[in-house]
């Protein structure tokens, strides 16, 4: 048997052994290594996909956490290889997403300095086509602790489409129009701007526990109305607690998580439960009082 033959064989395989570590209607989790599932994924069949991957930062060093002094090691997911190895990994998952993106579907991608610049080179190395680089300013950011540099208070999202010559779906008029109560910097009734002011995770976000990448519920609501249509299909190949799919299964969208970690897809799977629980619950209210303002779920609006 020739080598190419026994690699598509090995790759038919795959597919066959990759099952769910979890699945309830239209939420998916899978432990697996983003790459080789992604391989084996349909081309052209993803409608967005929101990327928070590795900051590559965890070198030892000391950060702030609550107000306490806490060590950045978040374990050895994160350790830098070096700039050329790291670089041939962003490019790997990024041409990986691309494959699987339809022609008008878009990236999302979140980071910070650490590894930002690599993705964004990345992207056009795989012919994304950029739309916008999103501040996302964090009002309520850890201090710096050396008194040598700037506070860092912001992350930097990309938004990209897969194809320069596709029609990306884009809900101008939620985002002008909603109710961004919460962010301070929106002027109602306004444009959208690209620099947004949303506070890092609340409490309430870390009942369960925590991933130490954790994204804010509030941030993935905006990324998925603004750019996702009911039933598009969203994946997030670096899940982490899934944040992601608690905001895609919130507004009607299917979730599929990848991750390595077993840690986390435990707590993903926690969240998930108590956002059904919660959903559940909402429901009810509204069948018992169906005209009251307090109990319409933004849920049934979009």
């Amino acid at each position: 048997m020739t080598e190419s033959k026994k690699a598509k064989k090995k790759i038919k395989k795959d597919k066959k052994m990759i099952t769910p570590y979890f699945k309830h209607k239209d939420f998916e989790l899978f432990k697996a290594n983003s790459l080789e599932f992604l391989a084996t994924l349909k081309e052209n069949s993803v409608d967005m996909i929101f990327a928070d991957p590795p900051y590559l930062l965890s070198s030892g060093g000391f950060t702030c956490d609550g107000g306490k002094m806490v060590s950045v090691n978040k374990g050895q997911w994160d350790v830098s290889n070096g700039l050329k190895k790291d670089f041939e990994f962003h490019l790997a998952w990024t041409q990986a997403c691309h494959r699987v993106l339809k022609p008008g579907g878009t990236l999302w991608v979140s980071g910070t300095y650490h590894s930002i610049y690599q993705c964004g080179f990345a992207l056009q190395v795989n012919k994304f086509h950029i739309l916008n680089d999103i501040a996302w300013f964090k009002p309520n950011a850890s201090p710096n602790l050396s008194g040598r540099y700037f506070t860092a208070s912001h992350e930097t999202l990309i938004w990209a489409r897969k194809s320069k010559d596709a029609k990306h779906y884009f809900n101008y008029k939620y985002m002008k129009e909603g109710n961004w109560k919460d962010d301070f910097l929106k002027n109602p009734g306004k444009q959208m701007r690209s620099v947004w002011a949303i506070g890092t995770p609340k409490a309430i976000e870390k009942v369960f526990g925590k991933h130490p990448t954790q994204k804010p519920i509030e941030l993935l609501k905006r990324i998925v109305l603004a750019s996702t249509q009911k039933g598009d299909k969203i994946l997030d190949p670096f899940a982490g607690s899934s944040t992601t799919g608690l905001a895609a299964y919130l507004y009607g969208r299917s979730f599929v998580g990848i991750d390595n970690e077993k840690e986390y897809l435990d707590l993903s799977i926690k969240r998930f439960e108590e956002l059904v629980k919660n959903l559940k619950a909402k429901k009810r209210q509204l069948e018992i009082y169906p005209s009251h303002p307090k109990f319409i779920s933004e849920m049934l609006l979009h």
